[in-house]
């Protein structure tokens, strides 16, 4: 049994072609993130994403806020001896969370999807065309 390394392979014929295909596809890919509907895909994610993230963590913190400051007002009971503000409001956090994943989903049937599956169209018919033969 020996411990030594094998020698490597000699490089195939193939193996500049396969270089020069990838940064090929490198410089396709770098274009279409340059392109405007690229950009305006990204524009409109991030004109969710964030606001939205914002808004979801400043109802959070309000909820941790009062549960640690305003502990009679979140003590008010509602309904019956157990219903009270900080009860309504924790269930109101699993709500917000859903109602958010729900407005993204229709968000990005409508805006983001019909984009993205343009530029895959288009980037999958470039590949294909200036691909590697095989």
């Amino acid at each position: 049994m020996s411990t030594d390394t094998p020698a490597p392979d000699a490089p195939s014929p193939a193996a500049p072609e396969t270089a020069t295909s990838a940064a090929s596809a490198a410089d396709r890919y770098l274009a279409v993130q340059r392109s405007d509907e690229f950009v305006g895909l990204r524009r409109a994610l991030r004109g969710f994403v964030f606001p939205m993230t914002v808004a979801f963590f400043l109802w959070y913190a309000l909820y941790v806020i009062l549960s640690a400051y305003a502990r009679d007002f979140m003590g008010t009971r509602l309904f019956g001896s157990h219903i009270n503000v900080a009860l309504v409001f924790g269930l109101l956090q699993f709500v917000s969370t859903f109602l958010i994943a729900w407005l993204y989903s229709r968000f990005a049937d409508r805006r983001l999807d019909p984009v993205a599956d343009r530029i895959r169209t288009e980037i999958g018919e470039v590949t294909h065309e200036h691909g590697p033969r095989g």
